[in-house]
């Protein structure tokens, strides 16, 4: 019964999130928000809010570890795992301008977490402060491109509004549930086989809830959209530390596993590192770095359930 709970709930999420990042996508482009814009903040954040979701529902069950290691978790796999098996389909090239931008700020949010999961203890003041770091990232990203880039074309007709809005709150009632249903389980499941809660948080709970992450970036890369791949991974990456891990600080505080302090925030700010420098010396991902990165995200879960 606890993995119909979370094999349910993992596909929940992924048609969850498909239908929310739908909706958000149709009424961002009837009010004329650029494709940058929306491939970076409504692409990447409305494919976090499987993360969001299940971070604050494990939170309230009582399941820190399981919230701290979804983002974590959800982190490393979005660079090394997704980007990676984007990067394996067609080379990604980075556009350094915007990228040093977004990626500086990654790195910052990455290097605040950091500091947050050394504390011990991530509270509600520390919540309050990175929803203000992600408030003022979005503004500043608005501004700097509501110039610069060309609008995308809008919906035709207002037909189309209602059915944008029915794939928004459909999917955002389906995730709820799923999240609830992936929580439960996971806990359970972890109870069963004897695995930490931390590691489920950072495996099964982790890879399910970036599986519209997953889909956006492969297809994006099958279409040659490098850009789209890219900005929905920092995007996502950004939100889930500021806005998943932010929002859940401020529901309910949350402590930090011993295991998260030692090994997996590490792991997380490397590969936010290692994207980087990829983009400072290379300008691209090509498909041998691609190769790499999906290689040592498989040796990083080997690690975690040896």
């Amino acid at each position: 019964m606890n993995i119909l709970f979370v094999l349910g709930g993992l596909l929940g999420l992924v048609l969850g999130g498909e239908y929310l990042v739908r909706g958000a996508v149709a009424l961002a482009q009837r009010v004329g928000l650029s494709p940058l814009v929306i491939g970076l903040t409504v692409v990447g954040f409305g494919t976090s809010a499987p993360e969001l979701v299940t971070s604050v529902q494990a939170a309230l069950l009582g399941a820190p570890d399981i919230a701290l290691g979804n983002v974590v978790g959800s982190n490393i796999a979005n660079i090394l795992l997704i980007l990676g098996l984007a990067a394996l389909i067609a080379p990604i090239g980075i556009a350094r301008r915007s990228f040093a931008r977004d990626g500086t700020v990654m790195l910052a949010a990455s290097l605040l977490c950091l500091g947050l999961v050394m504390l011990g203890r991530i509270d509600r003041l520390a919540g309050i402060l990175a929803l203000v770091g992600l408030a003022t990232y979005l503004i500043y990203t608005f501004r700097s491109d509501r110039d610069s880039q060309q609008a995308a074309e809008p919906l035709p007709d207002q037909a189309r509004i209602g059915l944008a809005l029915l794939w928004l709150l459909g999917g955002l009632v389906l995730t709820i549930v799923s999240a609830r249903f992936l929580v439960t389980g996971s806990v359970a499941l972890a109870q069963a086989v004897g695995l930490s809660e931390a590691v489920i948080g950072l495996t099964i709970v982790a890879v399910g809830t970036s599986m519209p992450e997953l889909v956006t970036s492969v297809i994006a890369a099958r279409r040659g959209q490098s850009d789209v791949a890219l900005g929905n991974v920092v995007g996502s990456n950004i939100f889930n530390i500021l806005g998943v891990l932010g929002v859940t600080a401020v529901i309910q505080p949350v402590n930090v596993a011993a295991q998260i302090a030692t090994l997996d925030i590490w792991v997380m700010l490397g590969a936010s590192v290692a994207l980087i420098a990829c983009a400072a010396f290379g300008g691209r991902v090509t498909r041998g770095q691609g190769a790499a990165f999906a290689l040592a995200y498989a040796g990083y879960i080997a690690v975690l359930l040896v």
